[in-house]
């Protein structure tokens, strides 16, 4: 039987609107217990240097938080030639997930370019995993690019899935989930797990599992605290995981 793909809250947004005033609120802890409640496999965090939203405290907090809840993930996503080695030594999640943003970038738009980083992912890499963190690397689908990850000693690949989402619905779309499926094939190929995510939502969800086989987790953000300002965090978890359940059936 197919291993069911984990679903981890991404909850920079929660953070970004808290940062918004001087209230403490929306807490960022609350919005991860109310998620942890409903069913969620993981949660995840990408702190930026500026902290902008994520602050360095929420990842302690929340570092503190998981301790209670066995069997549940911390993701923690960055840079780790800014910030992210810090909480990966100090705190030693389950998986750190490293992302080549710039320091002041919007968001993430692009994967790691191999053979130009391979050096400098080498013994950062080695060092996260010798504290027993596992590794993923965020990735373009880019089938080819797959093996290269795996040389550097990554466990995983996240793939970053707006191409596909920002195709959803035009004559891009099979072409699209053609391109993430190769690349997945290829990961798996070379001993790797398949993580996803940037723009993933109720609506392409599904679509995307069903046609991208041996996705791990998908880690979903801005379209789950999106729908959480309408529906609450718990018919939100339980909605996205029906729509990764559908994938399955």
């Amino acid at each position: 039987m197919t291993q069911r793909t984990s679903l981890s809250v991404n909850l920079n947004k929660v953070a970004l609107v808290r940062n918004t005033r001087h209230l403490g609120i929306p807490a960022v802890t609350r919005a991860a217990t109310l998620c942890l409640q409903a069913g969620v496999q993981g949660i995840t965090v990408h702190p930026r240097p500026d902290e902008r939203h994520i602050r360095a405290a929420d990842v302690y907090e929340l570092s503190a938080l998981l301790k209670g809840w066995p069997g549940r993930e911390f993701n923690i996503e960055g840079n780790p030639l800014h910030n992210l080695m810090h909480f990966v030594r100090e705190l030693r999640p389950d998986q750190a997930t490293f992302v080549p943003d710039g320091e002041g970038q919007f968001t993430s738009d692009h994967g790691w370019r191999f053979p130009q980083d391979a050096e400098v992912l080498v013994p950062l890499i080695a060092e996260a995993k010798g504290l027993g963190v596992r590794v993923s690397l965020f990735m373009d689908a880019i089938p080819e690019a797959m093996a290269a990850a795996r040389a550097v000693g990554a466990d995983r690949v996240e793939l970053y899935t707006e191409p596909y989402a920002q195709s959803w619905g035009t004559n891009q779309q099979a072409v699209q989930l053609k391109r993430f499926a190769a690349a997945a094939r290829a990961a798996h190929a070379v001993g790797l797990g398949v993580n996803a995510g940037h723009d993933l939502s109720r609506d392409n969800l599904t679509t995307f599992l069903r046609q991208v086989s041996g996705v791990s987790e998908v880690s979903i953000g801005h379209a789950l605290i999106a729908d959480a300002l309408e529906l609450g965090y718990s018919a939100t978890v339980q909605d996205y995981q029906r729509c990764i359940d559908e994938a399955f059936v």
